[in-house]
């Protein structure tokens, strides 16, 4: 399985960004797909996760009503929208996937390379 992120950049605060991830190999391994970020000197943290065959949704308390996540199986496209961006959103975004919705990124088998979102203040 291959992950491959995109539509990282530099965006104003309060503005929005959309983060794809493109699937390809074989994605029918993966039933939980996810998002995480790591700043500079941080931990890698969950952001969202979404699951296939359950259309289940989950999402970090600190983005919930400003970033949605929604997966295009056709397309095997994952998708971040971000909104209300805040300069603490700055950091790498991965995509990841996995077996089960879970935040712990060992659960996750399959990683994109990230893509950098800075957000200005």
């Amino acid at each position: 399985v291959q992950l491959v992120e995109s539509g990282g950049g530099l965006v104003q605060a309060g503005g929005p960004l959309r983060l794809p991830c493109l699937a390809s190999g074989y994605t029918f391994m993966i039933d939980a797909m996810g998002w995480f970020r790591q700043a500079p000197g941080m931990e890698r943290e969950f952001v969202a996760s979404i699951s296939s065959s359950t259309g289940l949704t989950d999402l970090a308390d600190s983005v919930k009503g400003r970033f949605t996540i929604s997966r295009d199986n056709a397309k095997n496209t994952l998708y971040l929208q971000m909104s209300s961006l805040k300069p603490e959103d700055t950091a790498i975004y991965y995509c990841a996937g996995g077996r089960f919705l879970s935040r712990v990124p060992n659960d996750y088998n399959y990683w994109g390379q990230g893509t950098q979102v800075t957000v200005s203040s």
